[in-house]
């Protein structure tokens, strides 16, 4: 069974090495939705996969250094895309949040990226 928890974040970026000429590589910023989806057997006798709560206590951390920030200054996002933030979050979760499947990003309602740790 796979859950998942939304969560957002606002933030600027700029994406570095796109073109002078693309909107993209000027200083912009978004409300950015992050959803961690969790895979896993039914835990008993809970009945379910995992507590939101221990997922919402795992993205705190991250929050606090995504929300309100310029993303380009966090470590190990210096080209902050919308793939590169959810390898970023999945890296960090992933070691402490082994039933972790799937993080998703969205940068605004029509565009994002589903991460499933594809070259970890």
């Amino acid at each position: 069974m796979e859950i998942f928890k939304e969560f957002t974040f606002q933030a600027a970026h700029r994406l570095p090495h796109v073109p002078p000429t693309h909107k993209c590589h000027r200083i912009h910023g978004h409300t950015f939705k992050a959803a961690l989806h969790v895979r896993g057997p039914l835990q008993e006798p809970y009945g379910w996969v995992m507590d939101f709560a221990d997922i919402s206590k795992a993205w705190e951390p991250l929050h606090q250094v995504l929300d309100h920030n310029y993303l380009n200054e966090v470590d190990g996002l210096s080209n902050p895309t919308s793939e590169n933030i959810a390898r970023w979050i999945w890296r960090r979760l992933r070691p402490s949040m082994p039933l972790l499947y799937q993080v998703s990003i969205h940068e605004n309602e029509t565009c994002g990226v589903i991460y499933r740790g594809e070259d970890d």
